[in-house]
């Protein structure tokens, strides 16, 4: 066959104008000397290239596929996304295996830096301040069935111990009604303590945002407050408090503000907007108050603002002036105005970042096991947040879909003007209120003129 007879396709405009970011800052060049040391020179099977690998990655965040059998699936359905990854009509996509195998291949401390880059990037770009961050933590659904756990210290599956139970209290044959008896009467039937996961230790007993008990793990995000990117992320157990967890990911995000602020430095970069001091301000809601917090933060430098829960009786502070003071000062400085502003856009950025990686990401469940498998797939996901910045920036979208609805929504806007624009204001008040006013039996009509009336007066024009 002829190469002009096959099939041919003039790429994804978002994932065009991404290539062209990537390809700009010199992606490609960067991964490959990075990950040079993971392939032999020589000796192997045919490997995936860094680029390739890492571009599937972001697929799996900008087409919201969790798995990595749906991302290499969706590679050997597109044109579009052949395109984006580079890869020819006359050779094979990569198939799940292969990338899972570079997964493994390629270290954490590799996917770390990569994440890295991206913040670099946006850092040139004047997306990253630097000086204000939210901390806040989500469970993530771990790859591993409840029914699945075992004992801890014997081994033992979860029905085997309770027929031990049973049998000990004289029942020789137990059914299972009686089983389910048995169970309801124990406390703390499921601690942490006692029982783990077999096939995924990292994998954590915990209850989910919708009230379900599954196991799971913590993902926390570092937010800065003036542009919503994420500049740390950190993959915690299910079962550690957030007072706990919170100094890992502060300490994740300080490092990457200093090591951005090196970078300004000796970039001169007039875009950069990086704060020379670094994280002057930390905002977390109140899951994570406690003296001691607020104690370290202050002893990092660090302004807190983190509002308290309210407490039965009187706290005592004998023999803890420090807790009391940084108590205190955290107080005042929620009170203010000023506090009350972080805390709603730290109720915005936070959540938005949540909702965009495991949501519409498709990464609330995690289809991997491990604490350093997910972390790597975790990092390259959360990079491609960041990167949406960049497409934000430029194209106004920051996924495929979302440019897909800027165009219906541009169409709609024109056709607004179109039907609209010799029409005065109040002639279009007075048609559309009188059709509003009118008995009509069909409410979903009543609906629809409510809509454009809506979207009509949005319009200057009309």
């Amino acid at each position: 066959m002829a190469h002009t007879q096959l099939a041919t396709s003039p790429g994804h405009p978002f994932y065009e104008r991404l290539n062209a970011v990537l390809d700009t800052e010199g992606f490609d060049r960067f991964v490959e000397e990075l990950c040079a040391k993971f392939y032999a020179p020589q000796f192997g099977r045919p490997s995936l290239t860094p680029g390739i690998y890492f571009r599937s990655l972001l697929i799996g965040y900008f087409e919201g596929i969790g798995a990595e059998r749906g991302i290499a699936w969706r590679m050997a359905d597109s044109l579009g996304l052949r395109s984006f990854v580079g890869i020819a009509l006359d050779e094979a996509t990569p198939d799940h295996s292969t990338i899972s195998r570079t997964r493994r291949l390629i270290d954490l401390e590799t996917h770390a830096a990569v994440f890295a880059w991206v913040l670099d990037v946006l850092a040139r770009r004047g997306l990253i301040v630097g000086k204000r961050v939210a901390i806040d933590a989500t469970t993530l659904e771990a790859n591993a069935a409840m029914r699945s756990i075992v004992r801890r210290d014997t081994g033992a599956s979860y029905n085997e111990f309770l027929t031990g139970l049973a049998q000990a209290s004289g029942i020789e044959t137990p059914t299972r009604e009686e089983l389910a008896r048995l169970d309801r009467k124990r406390k703390k039937r499921t601690s942490n303590k006692e029982w783990k996961s077999p096939i995924d230790e990292d994998a954590r007993i915990a209850k989910m945002k919708d009230g379900r008990t599954h196991l799971a793990h913590k993902a926390e995000h570092a937010v800065d407050l003036d542009s919503g990117a994420v500049v740390a992320v950190t993959l915690q157990a299910a079962d550690l408090g957030d007072t706990t967890t919170m100094d890992a990911t502060l300490i994740e995000a300080g490092m990457a503000v200093a090591e951005l602020v090196v970078e300004q430095a000796e970039s001169h970069s007039e875009e950069s907007k990086i704060n020379i001091r670094g994280i002057e301000e930390l905002v977390a809601d109140k899951g994570y108050l406690s003296g001691a917090v607020l104690k370290r933060v202050k002893s990092y430098g660090v302004r807190s603002y983190i509002p308290e829960k309210r407490q039965k009786g009187k706290r005592r502070w004998a023999g803890n002036a420090d807790e009391q003071q940084a108590t205190y000062e955290n107080r005042r400085r929620v009170q203010g105005d000023y506090g009350k502003r972080l805390q709603k856009r730290r109720s915005e950025l936070v959540e938005r970042s949540f909702a965009h990686c495991y949501e519409t990401g498709g990464l609330r469940r995690c289809h991997l096991r491990g604490r350093e498998n997910i972390l790597k797939r975790q990092l390259i996901h959360v990079g491609a947040f960041n990167l949406s910045l960049i497409l934000r920036k430029i194209l106004g979208a920051g996924t495929p879909r979302e440019l897909k609805n800027k165009a219906t929504r541009l169409f709609l806007r024109i056709f607004r003007l179109l039907t609209c624009r010799n029409w005065p204001k109040s002639s279009v008040a007075v048609r559309t209120t009188s059709v509003l006013n009118t008995t009509v039996a069909n409410r979903s009509i009543r609906q629809h003129c409510r809509t454009f009336w809506n979207l009509a007066t949005s319009t200057t024009d009309c």
